[in-house]
């Protein structure tokens, strides 16, 4: 049938006198017509989608009236608007990027304010209108925490999430290609609900939130309280107190002796102290408002912000020195605890490798109560995390930085002696990240990267196993020159020590870094300015003198050093220099060395020839040499050579590093992977002893004694 019809048409066509220029001019006509057709489509579903934001918005100003739910100011943040984040105001609900800037690089990437702790965005001269409706971390005294609804901000305009069930009728939330469903999501358990379900919902069960999934690793808001806020309330109430027993006293003085205020033209001290300390609080109440309502204007600002070169950057530095103070200003407590609860303290170093934590930080805030979360800096360390959970009996640590961070923040939870110290596990955001990979956590920022990522991330640390890592002590002692005595300083160690050419290239790539720290804004960046600092050591060699400089001692033995090493690495773990496994436990070898673990108070030795031999080294195409293996380690050095310790490079002057086990500290291993069901049943056996401790049945050294046979055993 359709060979019939088809022969009469193509006869038409060759015996017809049409201009083809014609017909192709009716092609194009086409195409144009089909691409006005999809961009108005496309226009359409973003007009639909935000009237059933607004809609979805109306609708929980009218709710807010009926649900009692504690509620709290925004954490205003100075940002700018980019794909990937919200891209329309909640006050006005219009753009965050005006249309005449859509063209202009530039300005396409507007100053706005982004609150910290539920992630909504608004422009600058909207934000001191918007309203208290920001999640409250403070809920001491309530009897249970209430869902807090909110418009769902993220995947309104992007990628639509496709697979959101609403958690009270179990129908999608959103229309494919559309989204046009209007609803809720809460910001404590992450559950979507139609606008409609809510109200039935909570009219025949009411409106109690249970956190969700990740309600064991959340720290509750009904366990913290404001220590600022009692002590500024109690102040406040003396002082008002007494202001009003002054004004009495005035009153019954004025009826006296007159009505004047004054005395002898001037006011009295005990007046003038009162109020100038009113003022101070009444400073302290608006130091928030303030700094909110300090910048209105958003093209005056953006002018501002974007006038000069790299004022982007200015603008976050200010940001994180306002966010630091603020966190200075409040404190915590953290009041009883369920007994299931693992509360995770979170540590953030935001300069680590490619420079992520700010990002980071902000959707951890969104899943988690944004008081466990905390940015380390140069004025604020792990102490201020620490100091928080010091009452606290049973927490995990997660720890988002590079193996450097990794140690501060273990170095510091050694120094508290804690009588069940907390496990630590390991979100990669450094250059090499080694011992995320040897805890299996993986090896970059791309681990918790895309749709649900982070929450995987925090579900894994949650059913994560418990391990040990043994802590290595370096005593390095320099040679005093002139008679003047011998100096003696100790660092720790928990992946691996470095001396010669791999050494200096840590130190060359460390000095770079320091000094032009925005060049230093990628991972796989890294890593090439790693192998540019490698080949130029190929070519000077400046280590090559190492075996005549150098000699190694290993448990009171001599070690014979190779003629052509030019570099010496004790390990710890598996790992090193971005996941190459140098002892390599999987090959068979000809001589008498056991396998290679993490918590055998062991350390092993090996030697590479140069940086050509790292290389290859990097792609598997080698083997690195193996020396010893022993318990104390001496490492004499007659002329100064460069040496690293976990990544931080350093010169050491002609001495002996000296390195001797310090204990094992408690870490977390990702349970599901490569191990399988091992992983999970070390996991459960962890999760056994720690439910066994809490009841009295073990002590906290019992419990470490156990873990440890666990750990071996299950090696």
């Amino acid at each position: 049938m359709m060979n019939d019809l088809s022969i009469p048409i193509l006869r038409f066509l060759a015996s017809s006198s049409l201009d083809y220029g014609y017909i192709f001019g009716w092609i194009i006509t086409g195409f144009f017509g089909l691409f006005a057709l999809v961009y108005a489509f496309l226009k359409w579903q973003r007009k639909t989608s935000l009237n059933w934001l607004k809609a979805a918005s109306r609708a929980k100003k009218r709710a807010w009236k009926k649900l009692k739910v504690p509620l709290s100011h925004h954490t205003w943040m100075d940002d700018v608007a980019s794909g990937g984040l919200p891209s329309t105001c909640c006050v006005c609900l219009n753009s965050l990027i005006y249309p005449q800037t859509l063209g202009t690089k530039s300005l396409s990437r507007l100053p706005i304010h982004r609150c910290s702790v539920c992630g909504v965005a608004s422009h600058f001269r909207c934000s001191q209108f918007a309203a208290k409706d920001c999640k409250c971390v403070v809920q001491a005294g309530y009897d249970t925490i209430q869902h807090h609804w909110s418009e769902r901000w993220f995947n309104v305009d992007d990628n639509p999430e496709m697979s959101a069930f609403c958690f009270y009728c179990d129908e999608p939330c959103g229309i494919p290609f559309i989204d046009s469903s209007p609803a809720w999501y809460c910001l404590w358990c992450q559950r979507i609900i139609h606008v409609k379900c809510q109200v039935k919902m909570s009219e025949e069960s009411g409106d109690v939130c249970d956190l969700g999934a990740h309600r064991r690793v959340i720290l509750s808001p009904l366990c913290v309280k404001s220590a600022e806020s009692e002590m500024l309330s109690s102040i406040t109430e003396e002082i008002i107190a007494s202001t009003v027993r002054g004004q009495i006293r005035r009153k019954r003085h004025r009826n006296r002796h007159g009505s004047n205020r004054y005395i002898n033209g001037k006011e009295p001290e005990s007046f003038a102290i009162k109020r100038a300390v009113l003022n101070v609080l009444k400073g302290l109440v608006g130091l928030q408002s303030s700094s909110v309502k300090k910048s209105n204007d958003p093209f005056l600002n953006a002018g501002k912000v974007l006038s000069k070169r790299g004022s982007l950057n200015d603008l976050a530095s200010k940001n994180n020195e306002a966010d630091f103070c603020d966190k200075k200003l409040k404190k915590y407590t953290i009041l009883d605890l369920p007994s299931d609860a693992r509360p995770l303290l979170v540590f953030i170093n935001a300069k680590s490798g490619a420079q992520n934590g700010p990002i980071l930080r902000r959707r951890l805030n969104m899943l988690l109560n944004p008081v466990q979360v905390i940015e380390l800096s140069s004025s604020q360390g792990p102490e201020a995390g620490l100091d928080l959970f010091s009452n606290v009996q049973y927490f995990r640590v997660l720890v988002c930085g590079g193996d450097g961070t990794v140690a501060w923040v273990l170095n510091a939870i050694e120094r508290y002696n804690f009588e069940s110290p907390p496990p630590v596990a390991v979100l990669p955001l450094g250059t090499g990240n080694d011992l995320s990979r040897a805890l299996h956590w993986g090896g970059g920022f791309s681990v918790v990267e895309g749709q649900g990522a982070l929450s995987t991330f925090l579900h894994d640390i949650d059913h994560a196993a418990v391990t040990m890592l043994d802590r290595w002590k370096i005593n390095i002692t320099e040679e005093g020159s002139g008679g003047e005595p011998s100096k003696v300083k100790s660092k720790f160690m928990m992946n691996y020590l470095g001396i010669g050419c791999d050494a200096k290239v840590a130190y060359e790539f460390h000095t770079n870094r320091e000094e032009n720290p925005e060049k230093f804004y990628s991972q796989f960046v890294n890593k090439l300015r790693y192998a540019k600092e490698g080949a130029r050591d190929m070519m000077d060699r400046a280590c090559a003198d190492l075996p005549w400089q150098v000699w190694l001692e290993v448990d009171e033995k001599d070690i014979e050093i190779p003629k052509d090493a030019e570099g010496l690495i004790v390990l710890n773990i598996g790992s090193y220099m971005g996941g190459v496994d140098l002892w390599q436990n999987d090959y068979e070898h000809d001589d008498n060395f056991n396998h290679q673990f993490m918590h055998d108070k062991m350390l092993e030795v090996v030697c590479v020839t140069g940086s050509w031999h790292l290389g290859k080294l990097q792609v598997g195409l080698s083997q690195a040499t193996r020396l010893a293996q022993g318990k104390v380690i001496k490492i004499h050095v007659s002329s100064p050579f460069p040496v690293q310790i976990d990544g931080e490079p350093f010169i050491q002057q002609p001495g002996c590093l000296e390195i001797t086990h310090d204990g094992q500290v408690f870490m977390l291993r990702k349970a599901s992977g490569t191990e399988g069901p091992r992983g999970h049943a070390a996991a459960i056996m962890s999760e056994v002893l720690v439910d066994a401790e809490c009841k009295g049945v073990i002590n906290a050294s019992q419990k470490k004694l156990l873990l440890q046979e666990i750990a071996l055993q299950l090696s």
